[in-house]
């Protein structure tokens, strides 16, 4: 506290300024963290979900104080060199609260976000401050309706692609974009947004059922309520994130991951909130659980179903509570209620079964996970491909190699991307990009096209959660350090064997050394600013790519 104490009179004063009573100055201080701002549609609501949350903290009896951080929407930085900030702006987002935590010595934490970097970046943020916390997100867009069909943001990126190749017309491609966003939210499918968020309730750090009910649903104002009045009861009891991030409830969330089909970039994040928390995670724990994991959720991009219908059967408690009863996860870890995750599904009341998209696990969308980790030469440590809905899972042809996304996104508005190709870019990775953007705009233009099962793609970049088909990503080591996907040359041969596990550059190793030996780093792209200071500090993406 920074109130105690007659050498804090100062402080008080301060404090005084802002309105807070002798009352006030004694009760615990609760930081309020919120990404509200408006320029993301799944933040434009959060100042009013805050306003519940601190309802919820002064009927305990504490002091909530709000700040803000950033938010990057990814959806609006897709597709130009403004992706690049966005991986980035994770870390930025955990230094911040970090910042205004220790600086004003609040007694705990609330974090209110939504969207694909604001939520991991908060959750890191409260694991390296290990201060009783929990998370709230802003819960998922509802999904548009425009002829009879239901929209989400991936259908209008894909509905370009069908654009360019003669299959829309302007006019239907512009009420595609009318009506896919009806409203706040995070993107209405299981992408990176309500994956993570899903992962961060999975993890234990937020109220169960909490992360599917839609943004504008009154629900969520009633459960910003509970939240505010369960972080008290937190700090009442000393329960902090490092208490209830332990290696089981990872695998839980793994688990989850694999079971609904997620975004890869939840990879990436896992890893990095996991090294926060001092616990050891590997692509190899991603892949031994994929193995043994039921695909269970029929959620788009992958399935038929937005998570709003998830929410209407149960939300996440419905699809742990399966796992959980298959043996599948560990119901004895605790969780931010105080209670283990095993409690908190006994007590949850669920809603009638009225829509099939949780599959019962003896009868799974698949027998495995939804995304498996491909090794090879092109990938000595690793790359990651998700293959829910993915109808081919082998590959084999030639590459067409492309530098940058920009290069390739041209390319393949020009029509020169053909049935077989393997299109690859590079140079795209934490270090090289800088900053592993994503490429949705060029996957959602292939599916778009008529190419989503035709070809396939492999880069050291990252992808969207909306992505879908043969996209393999994360490859590691990148090309801007010298791995071996920066030697690839036009028209190579390359084998994507997803079965086996496999990601090869069909060259012998003599050749590919030679090639290795006689390549030299690119210039760097950026001499200044936040994406140099990255560049040079990024870890790679197997490790999280966050900063050393």
């Amino acid at each position: 506290m920074v109130v105690e104490g007659v050498e804090r009179s100062p402080h008080r004063a301060l404090l005084r300024a802002l309105g807070l009573s002798d009352e006030e100055l004694s009760r615990p201080f609760i930081g309020i963290a919120n990404s509200w701002n408006e320029v993301v549609p799944g933040h434009i609501h959060l100042d009013k979900l805050s306003c519940k949350v601190k309802d919820g903290v002064r009927s305990r009896n504490g002091v909530p104080l709000e700040f803000n951080t950033i938010a990057v929407c990814d959806g609006l930085a897709m597709g130009h060199e403004g992706m690049k900030f966005s991986l980035v702006s994770r870390e930025v987002i955990a230094d911040s609260i970090e910042i205004m935590v220790n600086a004003h010595r609040f007694d705990a934490l609330v974090c209110i976000g939504s969207c694909d970097k604001i939520e991991p970046g908060m959750v890191i943020a409260m694991t390296r401050l290990n201060v009783p916390s929990i998370f709230l997100n802003g819960g998922p867009m509802r999904c548009g309706y425009y002829a009879g069909r239901r929209l989400s943001t991936g259908d209008v990126f894909e509905a370009v692609g069908k654009y360019s190749a003669g299959e829309l017309s302007l006019e239907e491609l512009k009420q595609v974009e009318k009506y896919a966003c009806p409203g706040a939210g995070s993107c209405a499918g299981l992408y990176t947004a309500n994956t993570m968020a899903i992962l961060i309730e999975a993890l234990g750090l937020m109220l169960p059922g909490a992360s599917t009910i839609p943004a504008e649903d009154s629900r969520r104002y009633e459960v910003a309520y509970k939240t505010g009045q369960t972080i008290m009861n937190a700090l009442e009891i000393d329960l902090k994130p490092k208490d209830i991030l332990t290696y089981e409830a990872f695998l839980n969330a793994i688990t989850v991951d694999m079971a609904m089909g997620g975004s890869t970039n939840a990879i990436l994040h896992l890893i990095a909130i996991a090294r926060e928390a001092g616990v050891k995670l590997t692509l190899e724990d991603f892949d031994k659980i994929s193995n043994r994991t039921p695909y269970i959720v029929d959620l788009i991009p992958g399935g038929r179903y937005p998570v709003e219908d998830l929410d209407k059967v149960g939300g996440l408690p419905l699809v742990m509570k399966k796992l959980l009863d298959a043996g599948l996860i560990d119901g004895d870890v605790l969780t931010i209620t105080g209670k283990t995750l095993r409690q908190n599904l006994e007590e949850y009341v669920f809603p009638p079964q009225t829509l099939d998209v949780v599959k019962p696990i003896e009868n799974p969308l698949s027998k495995h996970g939804s995304i498996v980790v491909l090794k090879g030469n092109l990938a000595p440590e690793g790359a990651v491909v998700k293959i829910s809905g993915v109808k081919n899972l082998i590959h084999k042809g030639p590459a067409k190699v492309f530098n940058s996304e920009e290069e390739a996104f041209k390319s393949t508005m020009n029509g020169e991307i053909e049935e077989g190709d393997v299109v690859v870019i590079r140079y795209e990775g934490p270090r090289g990009g800088p900053g592993m953007r994503e490429m949705l705009s060029i996957t959602a233009i292939l599916v778009g096209q008529g190419l989503g099962e035709k070809v396939a793609l492999v880069t050291d970049g990252r992808f969207s959660g909306a992505t879908r088909g043969l996209m393999v990503g994360h490859v590691s080591p990148e090309a801007a350090v010298g791995g071996p996907i920066a030697v690839v040359e036009e028209d190579d041969e390359i084998i994507i064997d997803v079965p086996n596990k496999k990601l090869e550059l069909n060259i012998s190793r003599e050749e590919l050394e030679d090639r290795l030996s006689r390549w030299s780093p690119p210039e760097p792209r950026y001499r200044r600013g936040i994406l140099k200071r990255y560049s040079e500090l990024a870890l790679p993406s197997h490790l999280g790519a966050g900063l050393e």
